[in-house]
């Protein structure tokens, strides 16, 4: 049986003889910046120069340096990151040929290498604890992430892991357990924003017998790697909140269901799962209490639409992942016909801290209506992008311009003034404008200002951005993830996306959008699952706040943003001195002119490349 205190004690004997702690970090962006290069480079070079350095904590070990990894740290944009402890140093966009130099400074002579720590607006920043990106957030699921090593089940328990299911298991029955989640508040964080303890409840009090606990972790959205990175970076969070979901609900079987496109997620929960196991905190009888709870991994071909739980579930008993009218609902009949409780990474990771801390404690930290915090990964046209935690009632502008730095214009330099939207729940969420910068995100104000939390995808757009274009490229998206199994989103969907593709191209008229709003109408009210009945959102919310670019693309053929190509032209002002260089540059011989004299431009010939602009040095062409 696993004894927690005891493993918590070898822990701390070995933390005890660490110098200095280096962790790399090894979420799937800084792994692809090359950031377990770095770890090797570590080891190799620390043995060159003769500093003890370890990379694995046992009691017997000397004095040391402890080198690990680590899920993702959030801060991508500035990977490869690299954390020294306790001095608490973060450095960024570390190279291999930076070791050396951070083991000589930072590690013999506790200095910091300043050229290596981030800079904004002129002032250098030493590590998490003042840098504005870490310190404006409020981290709970995610603050594990980054620091504790995700593939060593031992400091998970030394940090307090396992202590909550432990709890449950032992001193709690299972109607306590409902009691507390649906005092708490949580809510569903997979996009549905459903009261997870009356889900909980409703799979309860199903007569005893089989039932299971599916954990979703596909994750389909674009932009969206939330539920990844707290897969990668704390796999055992999630382990514990299916524990103690299982004994709530009286299952003793589970899965994780994870898109086989995240690897390294997979690879790190099955050694998770696989360490619980061996360590006896999954199997029969845990932690002595009689409750028993088996789990496996189990690997989804990656489709948007078993984010819906009842096509989850047809994935997961082998068949084609297609949704199926509710009722029933899968807490009275799901997997193979019993009881299932689904619920999302997220969810089941705050899951535990609601165990240690009380209801009342967690009801403390986001909005009434929305209590806790929500993870958010974070991109578009901001200074940093990457994954952030906030409390629920946080607005858009704080996490804009505070947590992320401001808005970046098309050079990558701060334009605050340049925002323009804000696309918020991937597919099924929808765009907000400037007027919603101080709105509370929460379930509730999201869904009346016409969109939602979703799984928490978040893309800020400038103004360079056609509001036209990003509606259609959600319902490109949406169309190619259609099961196909009802006509209102297989045939609707496309529908809408041939309307909008009229619009870009320039071939709409006045009878477009009438007929475009009828049908996103109609899918929204007659399509089989979620996924068909949110597929409208990005249209109608574009439509609803961005009207006017609409019917320039439609009544005056314009593009305003100068995305659409169809519908953009190039001019050549009276700045043209004639040095030829656009001439000379462009692939189809479409600009004509004597050397130092105006150019001008064949509309008919012109492919719209961009390239005469680009070449310009007088700012003398023009799109428009």
């Amino acid at each position: 049986m696993i004894d927690l205190d005891k493993i918590t004690a070898s822990v701390e004997k070995s933390v005890a003889k660490i110098d200095k702690r280096i962790i790399i970090c090894a979420g799937t962006g800084c792994v692809a910046n090359g950031s377990l290069k770095i770890f090797e480079a570590f080891k190799e070079t620390a043995k060159e120069m003769g500093i003890n350095l370890i990379i694995e904590l046992k009691e017997e070990n000397d004095k040391a340096s402890l080198l690990s990894k680590s899920g993702c740290q959030g801060f991508c944009q500035m990977g490869p990151l690299v954390n020294v402890l306790p001095v608490g140093i973060l450095y960024n966009k570390v190279k291999v040929t930076d070791v050396k130099e951070i083991l000589e400074k930072s590690i013999k002579s506790g200095e910091i290498v300043e050229r290596l720590c981030y800079r904004g607006k002129g002032k250098a920043y030493k590590g998490q604890e003042d840098i504005p990106f870490y310190t404006k957030q409020h981290r709970m699921v995610l603050k594990q992430c980054g620091v504790i090593d995700p593939e060593n089940i031992d400091e998970y328990i030394y940090d307090g892991g396992y202590r909550a299911a432990k709890k449950a298991c032992i001193e709690m029955s299972d109607k306590e357990i409902c009691d507390l989640i649906s005092a708490s508040g949580l809510r569903g964080r997979g996009g549905g924003g459903f009261p997870s303890g009356r889900k909980w409840e409703a799979a309860r009090t199903q007569p005893k017998g089989k039932k299971y606990i599916i954990c979703n972790g596909d994750e389909g959205d674009p932009g969206a790697f939330m539920d990844r990175s707290v897969m990668e970076g704390n796999p055992h969070s999630v382990i514990e909140g299916m524990i103690i979901a299982s004994k709530a609900i009286g299952a003793d079987e589970g899965y994780v269901y994870v898109r086989t496109e995240y690897a390294l997620a997979v690879e790190r929960m099955k050694k998770a799962v696989a360490e619980a196991a061996k360590k006896g905190a999954l199997g029969k009888n845990i932690f002595g209490s009689g409750h028993s709870f088996t789990l496996y991994v189990m690997e989804g071909a990656g489709a948007f639409v078993c984010g819906e739980e009842t096509a989850l579930i047809a994935s997961v008993e082998g068949k084609r992942g297609m949704p199926s009218p509710k009722p029933p609902f899968p807490a009275q009949s799901g997997l193979w016909g019993k009881p299932t409780i689904i619920n999302n990474v997220e969810t089941l990771a705050t899951v535990p801290m609601i165990i240690n801390y009380g209801s009342e404690t967690f009801r403390k930290i986001g909005t009434e209506g929305s209590p806790g915090t929500k993870t958010f990964a974070l991109t578009g046209h901001v200074l940093n992008t990457g994954l952030i935690e906030v409390p629920f009632g946080t607005t858009l502008r704080h996490i804009i311009f505070d947590v992320s730095g401001g808005v970046t214009d098309e050079k990558g330099q701060i334009e605050d003034k340049n925002f323009k939207a804000v696309q918020i729940g991937g597919p099924s969420g929808g765009c907000l404008t400037e007027a919603h910068l101080d709105l509370p995100l929460d379930f509730d104000s999201l869904r009346k200002a016409g969109a939602m939390v979703g799984s928490g995808g978040l893309v800020v757009m400038n103004k360079n951005t056609c509001m036209v274009n990003v509606a259609k490229f959600f319902m490109q998206f949406t169309q190619n993830e259609s099961c196909g199994k009802c006509v209102l989103c297989r045939e609707g969907t496309r529908q809408m996306l041939m309307m909008l593709e009229d619009i870009t191209d320039g071939r709409a008229d006045e009878n477009t959008i009438p007929l475009l709003e009828s049908l996103a109408k109609a899918v929204q009210v007659g399509s089989l699952c979620a996924l068909g009945k949110t597929a409208p959102n990005p249209v109608l919310s574009t439509l609803k706040y961005f009207r006017d670019e609409y019917d320039a693309h439609i009544k005056e053929k314009r593009c305003p943003a100068g995305e659409c190509v169809n519908l953009i032209n190039y001019s050549i002002s009276d700045k043209c001195i004639g040095c030829t260089a656009c001439a000379m540059k462009c692939p189809v011989k479409a600009i004509k002119g004597e050397r130092k004299q105006k150019h001008i431009i064949d509309i008919a010939s012109c492919i719209k490349c961009g390239v005469c602009m680009d070449v310009c040095k007088f700012k003398a062409v023009a799109r428009g």
